[in-house]
């Protein structure tokens, strides 16, 4: 069984831990790299790794996405504490903030699988499993990335996961951002993810404050489970 070290950040500076998930993913492929050029009984192994944290107030945009869907100035942003970042995931626009579980998984798919399609089926489906157990039916959104609610009734529908990933030479970083007690007002600055749809998050469906390190075990678990590994 594959091995994953989970490091949990707590509250980071989105700058810091990008830094960090940079400096992961680059080693890993720079080992990967080296291997090609070493015989099979030569070559190192690579480390697999599930990072969580939360982060102050900040934009971020994919790299094919559109600065026209942050809606409001840089002096508007120093306002309301928040900072703002063109990124080297895919997707468009969301937004971090605290009450909100971001996830990193910096995986070697040659350890698991090399299908990024299913890569994100199964962080998407880690989320779905995981809002089962509140009572809350997530569900995916045909063409679109990431986990909704209501997501077959346009006048309903309203998403709780935003992901985007960056995959290299089947090394991944990035992941997933799940509304679990998030202020989701921040959400009005932008066109979330470049679509005009509604957003939601844990507490607002269940109508009371969640218990964050309770969602994470349970994350945690449905990720082993997914990814037939174990969390160390």
């Amino acid at each position: 069984m594959q091995q994953v070290k989970f490091i949990d950040l707590g509250l980071m500076d989105y700058k810091k831990a990008w830094d960090y998930q940079e400096d992961l993913f680059s080693g890993i492929v720079q080992i990967k790299v080296n291997n090609r050029t070493l015989a099979d009984e030569s070559q190192l192994p690579t480390n697999s790794y599930l990072l969580f944290c939360e982060h102050p107030h900040v934009y971020t945009l994919g790299n094919t996405g559109d600065k026209e869907h942050l809606l409001i100035s840089e002096n508007q942003l120093k306002e309301k504490n928040a900072t703002y970042y063109k990124i080297n995931r895919g997707g468009d626009i969301t937004y971090h903030g605290p009450g909100q579980i971001v996830g990193y998984p910096i995986l070697d798919l040659d350890n698991f699988f090399t299908d990024i399609h299913k890569y994100l089926r199964f962080l998407e489906e880690m989320v779905i499993r995981t809002l089962a157990e509140y009572g809350v039916i997530g569900e995916r959104s045909s063409g679109e990335t990431g986990v909704w609610i209501d997501a077959s009734n346009p006048l309903k529908a309203r998403k709780i996961c935003a992901m985007g990933v960056r995959a290299s030479r089947w090394v991944t970083m990035h992941g997933f951002a799940l509304n679990v007690n998030t202020d989701l007002g921040y959400f009005g600055n932008i066109i979330p993810c470049g679509i005009d749809k509604a957003v939601t998050s844990l507490d607002k469906e269940l109508g009371y404050k969640v218990d964050e390190e309770e969602v994470k075990q349970k994350l945690k678990y449905h990720f082993s489970e997914l990814f037939s590994c174990e969390l160390i």
